[in-house]
């Protein structure tokens, strides 16, 4: 065995297991690192309270007079808390967050020093811009950008420095991070919601999108996996047989939590209590060292923020474990990946959720009006939907055995598809009265009001209705949610906005009465949207060919799927809504299909090193030692030693062929992967890259797993899938 490997393997084998110890309620531990409004209110000004809180229930601005004053009461709060420095906490369009760390210590003119924050460095900051993918808006001598206090979501105290979430955007005022256009959707969908719910409850005046993601990922051994280059640069073991033993068994699925990895999860729920992550469910996945952790919902853009954060958390925390998380949706072969399920819904301020059933008819009505209108939005741009979880590392879990396919489609269960079919049958024009009391008792008055999940689940299905709310399994576990919630809340705004439209037209020009435009306008979004409904597996070839004569796209990669974003029906979208500008969406695409290049070429450059400076080398070794025991056979034997040696020289004949097929495999790769570098359009160079480099990877990897069954054990330098998975 390797020295490498051997030491890592030793570490993970007798490493102590760290208890954590836990004082006190979690109620009473939950937001004690966050200023939010409670906080607030014990170190700022009644006036100031006031203006916070009108900037998040009414997107009022701030005074800079005012931000001074909640400046002086966060500083104040956040040294008592034992607080050095201060940053403005962001998402650039990197996927991760960024932060420039300032302290709160200056000097003044006497030569004396205090701690000092003002509302001017609350409400904005200059961080470079040239250095952060920017697709085109920023030249790299052009580095001002700006980051800008966000008060819809708290600050939060992170280790010793103060984190102020904030937008960033251009000098010239193009949003360069996730979180501008995702804030942009959900104004847009509170406007349009609103104005629907309304038909239904005069007193709402506001909506919130709500989100609930949960967060898949695996743990293994920090000394294993840095034993694996494949994981440490690319995040995915790029080489590596399976485990004779894998998933087969189930056994793992919500079975004993193992106490190492519990430790590592109690000690995480407790960094999350106070940062004001409602972290709720933790349970064992499929996969070998698979987990997933679950949150209480929360409105959108705070949700966002929250999963953003719990991932660096996580990795700040395994480190005290000693333990590496993996967030890549397929880090290892053969066995399940991880996504992130994003469970979404709409609330009113009047405490109801809008995808909920209700007891009674007029309550079904309210809910049937938002459930077909979703189910129409993302029939009207389901390319738009897989263009928001598209990703390199998502590529390798889409259409697999543990996640749904890239063709999109909606599952609502029998129970609710016989409630729409019915609808459908209605006949169009007015409702005469016996047809809308007949309606009300058998169609809608026959929804239960839905307390637990009254459909079954369907998990190949990449949009499901779950009771009372949906849930986009599709999404990435790398991914930040801001993308596809900004997508879904967008096409949601937009549907409910023509939807309303068509029903005031209804009840202004045909003289209908309220109710009866509300049925007509939803009988035809049933029929016009049904091709997008599929209540069976999403897995088989039988629904592909299915989803074809439908018409629904199947776009399997990820350049593929991106095209979407940049089509004229989506900048129209974003356009209309005020959300993104053509500049923002093409610049967009241009980041997106440059890093999906570039994630192909660092593994094509990380596979190309692990074959020739690892696998190769290794397997040579293995055959000069077969070499010198046939050898040695032949002094033995004589001219009959092929009857002894005959097994090793057949051993040393597939090492050789394995060799030279991996040789074979890096040289064309790399020839591909130089052409496709002097490729200078950014989308070709993507296309050339996933159509002529990424096909090589399959064909290396085969013959490097099978040296790795033929060479001996003591010496491979690799730490394997069963080491990996199964060292706890």
């Amino acid at each position: 065995m390797s020295n490498l490997r051997f030491n890592a393997l030793l570490q993970a084998i007798d490493r102590p297991t760290k208890s954590i110890k836990e004082e006190g309620r979690r109620s009473e531990l939950f937001m004690s690192n966050v200023f939010d409004l409670s906080t607030m209110r014990q170190y700022v000004a009644r006036e100031a309270y006031e203006a916070v809180n009108d900037a998040i229930e009414k997107g009022s601005k701030i005074d800079r007079s005012i931000a001074g004053q909640i400046a002086a009461g966060m500083k104040e709060w956040a040294i008592q808390h034992g607080a050095t420095h201060y940053t403005h906490w962001f998402q650039p369009l990197t996927g991760a967050t960024a932060e420039k760390h300032d302290a709160f210590f200056e000097t003044l003119s006497d030569g004396s020093a205090i701690e000092n924050f003002e509302g001017s460095q609350l409400a904005q900051q200059e961080p470079d811009a040239s250095s952060f993918p920017h697709g085109g808006i920023r030249n790299t001598f052009e580095a001002r950008g700006y980051t800008a206090w966000d008060p819809t979501s708290p600050a939060f105290l992170f280790e010793t420095t103060l984190c102020i979430p904030t937008v960033f955007v251009a000098y010239t005022g193009e949003a360069l991070d996730n979180k501008t256009p995702l804030l942009r959707a959900l104004q847009a969908v509170d406007q349009a919601a609103t104005s629907v719910a309304k038909y239904f409850d005069k007193n709402v005046s506001k909506v919130n999108a709500t989100l609930g993601w949960e967060q898949e990922y695996f743990l293994v051994d920090k000394a294993l996996a840095a034993a694996r280059p494949d994981l440490v640069q690319s995040g995915r073991t790029l080489i590596g047989h399976a485990s004779a033993k894998g998933q087969q068994l189930d056994d793992h699925y919500f079975g004993s939590i193992p106490t190492r990895v519990l430790n590592y999860m109690r000690d995480l729920e407790l960094e999350c209590m106070k940062l004001g992550i409602p972290v709720k469910t933790r349970h064992n996945e499929v996969a070998p060292n698979q987990f997933e952790l679950a949150p209480i919902f929360e409105e959108a853009n705070l949700a966002v923020d929250h999963n953003s954060l719990l991932m660096d958390l996580m990795d700040k925390v395994a480190d005290r474990h000693n333990f590496k998380v993996l967030f890549h949706e397929k880090p290892f072969a053969g066995i399940n990946g991880s996504g992130k399920h994003n469970n979404w819904s709409l609330a009113t301020n009047t405490g109801v959720n809008l995808l909920s059933p209700g007891s009674t008819p007029m309550k079904n009505l309210q809910f049937l009006t938002f459930f077909v209108n979703t189910i129409k939005a993302v029939h009207d741009y389901e390319e738009l939907i897989r263009a928001s979880i598209a990703s390199a590392s998502n590529d390798h879990r889409l259409g697999a055995n543990e996640a749904p396919p890239a063709i999109i489609s909606v599952f609502i269960g029998s129970q609710l598809t016989a409630v729409l079919d019915e609808l459908e049958k209605v006949t169009d024009g007015k409702l005469s009265p016996q047809e809308k009391t007949e309606l009300k008792l058998n169609v809608v008055g026959k929804i239960p009001e839905i307390l637990l999940d009254n459909t079954d689940r369907n998990r190949t299905s990449p949009f499901a209705f779950t009771g009372n709310k949906f849930e986009l399994r599709a999404v990435g576990s790398m991914a930040n949610c801001a993308l596809p919630m900004t997508v879904l809340n967008s096409i949601v705004a937009k549907q409910l906005i023509e939807f309303k439209k068509s029903v005031d037209a209804l009840v202004q020009d045909k003289k209908m009465k309220k109710d009866d435009a509300i049925f007509n306008v939803l009988r035809e979004y049933i029929k016009e949207s049904k091709k997008i409904r599929f209540e069976g597996d999403g897995y088989g070839d039988a629904w592909e060919k299915e989803a074809s004569k439908r018409g629904l796209s199947n776009n399997k990669t990820t350049p593929e799927a991106l095209k979407a974003n940049i089509s004229n029906k989506t900048i129209n979208l974003f356009e209309e809504l005020n959300i993104m500008t053509r500049v923002e969406i093409e610049a967009r695409y241009e980041i997106q299909v440059e890093e999906y290049a570039m994630h192909i070429q660092i593994e094509g450059r990380v596979l190309g090193d692990l074959a020739r400076n690892h696998v190769i080398p290794t397997a040579i070794r293995y055959q000069n030692i077969l070499i010198e025991n046939v050898r040695g056979l032949k002094e033995i034997y004589g001219s009959s030693f092929q009857t002894y040696a005959f097994e090793q020289i057949r051993i040393i004949e597939e090492i050789s062929e394995h060799i030279a097929e991996i040789n074979k495999g890096i040289n064309d790769m790399v020839e591909e992967r130089k052409k496709a570098n002097k490729l200078e359009d950014t989308e070709k160079r993507a296309n050339a890259y996933c159509n002529r480099v990424k096909p090589f990877f399959d064909s290396i990897r085969y013959h490097c797993d099978k040296l790795e069954l033929l060479v001996d054990d003591a010496i491979w330098p690799l730490t394997k899938y069963r080491e990996l998975l199964f060292t706890r």
